[in-house]
């Protein structure tokens, strides 16, 4: 059983990618409502209640289950309709809204640094508030490891969007062949090589929190 503190840090991660992965799905809703596709809206998606989007597995279970074995945190949430024919500039539009839900997985990092980092909460010198430190150091490191991992250009996640986007047709033929298939190879994948990719998610997740030392 897990000890009381620890209890209230595991309660603070999950607030921490609830939030996350609500505004990662409202920022592809919304740029798609802005792109002429009303499918989110209409499905009552454009919304901040948690119940419309969460994924009891994604959002949830692996994420918590990530932490627990020290792993990079990352998961998902219930994808939001985009009908790609309402969109503007088809599969451009369609990269559009794939790149808004980790673009604000970014800038919800990139605050979360900023305000940590300005107000001393990310200061691990002398004197410093240990549950302060961990909610800015998770919410940046969890919206990152969001971001990087929806990135990966395996369909359905975000990154596939982008690369059928910039892809000639035979590609873009095998990415829709593999849709109905992509979480699953998504987990083989993570299950095969689980220690690399982590060690990508890590360095990747580590080089640019250096990117926003750099910057301050």
């Amino acid at each position: 059983m897990l000890e009381s503190h620890n209890l209230g840090w595991l309660i603070i991660l999950i607030i921490i990618v609830i939030i996350s992965v609500i505004l990662h799905e409202l920022a592809h809703g919304v740029m798609a409502y802005w792109l002429g596709d009303h499918t989110a809206k209409d499905a009552g998606r454009l919304s901040f209640n948690p119940l419309k989007h969460i994924d009891p597995y994604m959002s949830i279970l692996v994420p918590v289950i990530l932490y627990m074995l020290r792993a990079p945190v990352f998961g998902g949430a219930k994808p939001v309709p985009v009908n790609y024919n309402h969109l503007k500039w088809h599969e451009w539009g369609m990269a559009l809204v794939a790149l808004a839900g980790p673009f604000t997985n970014f800038l919800i990092a990139f605050l979360a640094f900023l305000i940590g980092h300005f107000t001393g909460a990310l200061d691990t010198e002398g004197g410093y508030n240990p549950t302060l430190l961990f909610v800015f150091y998770e919410t940046i490191v969890v919206n990152l490891g969001f971001m990087i991992f929806n990135l990966l250009p395996i369909p359905p996640l975000d990154g596939s969007r982008v690369l059928y986007a910039i892809s000639p047709n035979i590609v873009r033929e095998f990415l829709n062949k593999i849709e109905q298939y992509g979480v699953i190879i998504v987990y083989i994948l993570i299950l095969l090589f689980g220690e690399a990719f982590s060690g990508i998610m890590v360095g990747s997740i580590n080089s640019i929190l250096q990117f926003f030392y750099n910057l301050v």
